[in-house]
């Protein structure tokens, strides 16, 4: 599949990206592509500006310098629904579910179905768990609509987060940390999420300090360093020794 989405458009395309805070230096120069149904890792130490890169192309921040190019036309985010509007989405590491409420509940939160009953608007909870039932089905997960969410694991609650985005027909989804702090088999679960979205097409970004997680499921790592990209390699060419390398500045690029 990776062959045959770096054949394609790219879906995102950074082009010199750049971020200030004053006189502090967060980004410089940042080019960056990823391609429809490609897992791109993005990795790096605290400080390196991942998460300054990811909030710019998020719609959180407003490069200072450079262009973003999303699907072919150049996009400017003052904000992060305007980046959703646009196919852009964030599974943040904290998530944001609502724990009191079901996974239907939660998949459909501010998006929610309604049938009108003369001058009434009312929840159409038939409707939301069955669609809900259908995304669970797509990502082959175990969550079911009714269950709570605060009685499920760190892989069922990831399903319902990622469902939200599929919701939305998203085009690209950033994941931010999802394996930290989840067993083993919790692990094996998200990374079957995301090849999941890898089939259907969607593009996925990757924010992880697990190199075994990157490794196993991604086709390009790029590695920031001091708010630089310092190596975007094929999975393939290259090695956990020298991403780690990369990250740590025993080795200066690749």
């Amino acid at each position: 599949m990776a062959n045959a989405a770096t054949a394609s458009q790219p879906v995102l395309e950074l082009t010199g990206i750049g971020k200030e805070f004053g006189a502090i230096r967060a980004l410089h120069g940042v080019d960056m592509h990823v391609h429809p149904g490609e897992v791109v890792g993005l990795m790096g130490d605290n400080g390196a500006g991942k998460s300054t890169l990811v909030k710019i192309i998020a719609g959180n921040f407003r490069p200072s310098h450079g262009e973003i190019r999303f699907a072919g036309s150049a996009v400017h985010f003052n904000r992060p629904v305007d980046a959703r509007a646009v196919g852009i989405e964030v599974v943040y590491q904290d998530l944001a579910l609502a724990d009191n409420l079901t996974a239907a509940a939660n998949v459909f939160l501010g998006r929610e179905l309604k049938r009108k009953f003369g001058p009434l608007a009312l929840l159409d909870h038939k409707a939301m768990a069955a669609r809900a039932l259908e995304l669970f089905g797509e990502l082959r997960s175990e969550t079911r609509p009714d269950d709570l969410v605060k009685q499920m694991s760190g892989g069922q609650r990831q399903a319902v987060a990622i469902a939200r985005t599929r919701l939305s027909n998203a085009k690209l989804v950033m994941m931010d940390e999802p394996t930290a702090a989840i067993s083993v088999r919790q692990v094996e679960q998200v990374l079957s999420l995301i090849h999941r979205l890898k089939e259907q097409g969607v593009a996925v970004m990757l924010i992880s300090h697990r190199m075994p997680d990157v490794f196993a499921v991604c086709d390009r790592v790029v590695v920031m360093r001091r708010g630089e990209k310092r190596a975007d390699k094929p999975i393939h060419e290259t090695s956990p020794e020298e991403v780690t390398a990369l990250i740590t500045g025993a080795k200066e690029a690749a």
